[in-house]
């Protein structure tokens, strides 16, 4: 049976508005929401992912990405099946783009998933493969007695969220990476179906909190790698985010993407240019999967933290550089 959702509020003859995302759809009785999870029975809005993870796996918390939290470490990650954007590019459409309402994986209830991280030997929990927003009311279940276990809570989103999403979500969050995939609106309305600046409003509002705050573009030729675009968002970061919060350039596979195939793969050269400009914007951490990936002291240049893929070695102490003592490390 599905869950009753949380995020809702009844309107007028039987229609239920979603309150969980920028969507804000108004879904009428025997109709589904833009995400395809959410389902109005006689004026009640259901979820149809609760409890049922389409994937489970222990990662790497640098696959997220995040390599200024528990670096090292792995997080155990789950995700369900759905999301609330339509990105033609999407690289996890398997589950991602699958409707709420298909057949449904095994039931877990939350505290088996506790139970599972803690065998595992992981510290975190993470909340990905899919968008965590629309199965927000799965996760929070599962982050309470996680926090409770002593377990990290993790999200890896796009920050469509609502304010009440995350006003919700937030005392029991630990870390984010939130993917900004543009400076321009047009770019999220053509290729996201969704609007730009709910996001950046979240991330402001994220970069103020005590949460820690990575971000993650993904670099499309011809669509999201302007040099002037990337200019616009790297000095994003570094005036409303700060200059050390950390920004992954993840590279584009044509191949594996749901509808992009005739786009480029990222070139070397483009992740060049890319990484030229988040450091001339003054970032101190810009990061790509195949040539900067350690973490060196913005301050005297020292390796802190050493990747090889997904291979971490550890120099920093406590946290800090070994050279300066400058703090890296926002958990250790």
């Amino acid at each position: 049976m599905p869950e009753k959702a949380k995020f809702y509020h009844a309107l007028q003859a039987h229609v239920a508005q979603c309150d969980l995302c920028h969507h804000f759809c108004k879904i009428r009785d025997g109709r589904y929401g833009f995400c395809r999870t959410r389902v109005n029975r006689g004026g009640k809005l259901f979820t149809l992912n609760y409890g049922h993870p389409a994937a489970i796996g222990t990662d790497p918390v640098e696959k997220k990405p995040l390599y200024h939290f528990l670096p090292g470490s792995l997080t155990f990650s789950l995700g369900t099946y759905g999301c609330n954007f339509r990105c033609d590019n999407c690289q996890n459409w398997e589950i991602s783009q699958k409707s709420g309402h298909d057949r449904q994986p095994p039931f877990r209830t939350a505290v088996s998933v506790v139970q599972d991280t803690l065998a595992r030997g992981c510290p975190s929990i993470s909340f990905t493969y899919n968008e965590p927003t629309i199965f927000a009311e799965y996760a929070l279940d599962i982050m309470k007695p996680a926090r409770s276990a002593g377990l990290k809570n993790i999200w890896v989103s796009n920050g469509y969220m609502s304010d009440y999403c995350l006003d919700t979500v937030a005392p029991l969050l630990d870390a984010v990476n939130i993917d900004l995939k543009s400076m321009d609106d047009a770019f999220y309305r053509r290729t996201c179906s969704a609007l730009q600046r709910p996001v950046l409003q979240n991330l402001k509002r994220l970069a103020r909190s005590d949460i820690h705050l990575e971000i993650t573009t993904l670099l499309l030729p011809g669509l999201s790698d302007s040099p002037e675009m990337l200019r616009r968002l790297a000095d994003f970061i570094a005036v409303e985010l700060g200059p050390e919060t950390p920004w992954h350039l993840s590279s584009f596979v044509p191949w594996i993407s749901w509808k992009s195939h005739d786009i480029p793969a990222t070139t070397a050269e483009g992740t060049e240019t890319a990484h030229a400009i988040g450091k001339k914007a003054g970032l101190a951490y810009v990061y790509d999967q195949h040539h900067h990936t350690s973490t060196l002291c913005p301050k005297c240049g020292t390796t802190v933290v050493e990747r090889h893929r997904y291979t971490t070695i550890r120099h920093d102490k406590a946290g800090s550089c070994p050279g300066c003592g400058y703090p890296i490390v926002t958990q250790r």
